[in-house]
């Protein structure tokens, strides 16, 4: 059971790096060009823009479950 949790958790983590994350006419508009840099310039600059909703949901996630550690220490 903690090989599947571990392994699922490794796919989450591993999974942005074989992202895409360009819509269609930024990917027309991107490959038309004959320099890349750019179109992975915006691809990792969505990704990283992605990443911030998952960082604040993760740490109110924690907060919560830190107080409620808490509080039943507590009782």
């Amino acid at each position: 059971m903690k090989f599947r949790i571990l392994f699922f958790f490794a796919f989450l983590v591993l999974l942005p790096q074989f992202a895409e994350a360009q819509c269609s006419m930024c990917r027309a508009v991107l490959e038309s060009d004959t320099d890349q840099s750019a179109a992975e310039g915006i691809n990792n600059g969505i990704l990283y823009l992605m990443a911030f909703p998952y960082l604040l949901v993760g740490g109110l996630g924690y907060f919560i479950y830190r107080s409620r550690k808490k509080a039943k220490k507590s009782e």
